[in-house]
C-alpha cells in the first residue's frame, strides 16, 4: 500500500481547522427533563417553557451570527438527539455524570474536533455577536488560555478554552452557587491566563425578567430571534404587574 504524504493543502486545512473557536450550547429539552422550574414558580410552566424555547433560539442565533466556528445543540437526553426541536445545529451528547462531568465531555470534544471551545447556556439571550467574537480571540492569542462571562447570580454565562480541562477540575466546582464563578476560577487558576467578559443576568427567576429585559434593551437586539423574545418578555412583564 502505497504512503500517503501530507500535502500543503492537508496542513492548510489542519491550520484552517485549529483557527476556530467551536461553541456548543447546553441544553435541555421540554417535555423530557424539567426547564425553568424556578422561573415555572412565578410565571407558570407555559410561560417559562416559551421563554426557554425563545432564549434557547436566541443564543443561537447570536452564536451563529459571530462567525467563529461551528455551532451544536449539546442535548442532555440522549434520547432527544434527534428531536425536532434541537433541528437546525448539528447536536452533540453531553455524557452522563454530573454538571461539571457533563460540560468537561461536551468542551474536550469541542477542542479535540476544532481546537478550542465555547459553552453556553440558554439562560442569557442577551449574548450578542460581538461577546462570542471577544471571547474567540482571547483564545487565539497563544498559549493555554481560558475565558468566562461572568452572571450576576454568581455563576456563569460562557466558559471557553483552548486545552481541555480535567474532569476533576471540573467536579471541584459546587454548581447552582452564588460562589460557582470562584470556585471554578480557583480549580482553574494554574490552567492558563484568564480574561473576563461583561456581566449578565440569567434568566432563572421571576425576579430575573426586568433586569434580562433591560440589558437587552441597552445591548441592542440584534437578531430577529432576541426581538421575538423581547416581544415576549415585554408581555409577561406586562401580566404580572398590579391591573
Amino acid at each position: 500500500m502505497p504512503i500517503r504524504h501530507s500535502s500543503v493543502l492537508d496542513v492548510e486545512n489542519a491550520e484552517n481547522t485549529l483557527s476556530l473557536t467551536a461553541i456548543a450550547i447546553l441544553v435541555k429539552t421540554p417535555g423530557r427533563s424539567p426547564v425553568k422550574t424556578r422561573l415555572a414558580a412565578g410565571v407558570g410552566k407555559r410561560a417559562a417553557t416559551l421563554l426557554y424555547r425563545r432564549a434557547a433560539a436566541a443564543v443561537a442565533e447570536s452564536a451563529e451570527a459571530a462567525g467563529i466556528g461551528p455551532v451544536y445543540w449539546a442535548v442532555a437526553e440522549k434520547a432527544a438527539l434527534h428531536d425536532p426541536v434541537w433541528s437546525g445545529l448539528d447536536r452533540l451528547e453531553q455524557g452522563s455524570g454530573g454538571l461539571g462531568a457533563r460540560m468537561a465531555h461536551v468542551h474536550a470534544t469541542l477542542v479535540a474536533r476544532h481546537g478550542k471551545g465555547l459553552l453556553l447556556g440558554a439562560d442569557t439571550p442577551q449574548i450578542r455577536p460581538e461577546d462570542l467574537q471577544q471571547a474567540h480571540r482571547e483564545l487565539t492569542g497563544g498559549g493555554p488560555r481560558i475565558v468566562l462571562g461572568p452572571a450576576r447570580d454568581g455563576g456563569f454565562w460562557l466558559f471557553g478554552a483552548n486545552r481541555p480541562i480535567p474532569t476533576e477540575r471540573w467536579s471541584r466546582t459546587p454548581y447552582s452557587s452564588t460562589k460557582t464563578r470562584s470556585r471554578l476560577k480557583a480549580a482553574l487558576a494554574d490552567l492558563g491566563g484568564w480574561h473576563e467578559l461583561d456581566w449578565l443576568t440569567d434568566l432563572d427567576r421571576s425576579e430575573d425578567l426586568r433586569q434580562v429585559y433591560q440589558e437587552q434593551a441597552y445591548r441592542c437586539p440584534e437578531t430577529p430571534a432576541q426581538r421575538r423574545l423581547v416581544r415576549t418578555l415585554e408581555l409577561i412583564i406586562h401580566r404580572m404587574e398590579p391591573s
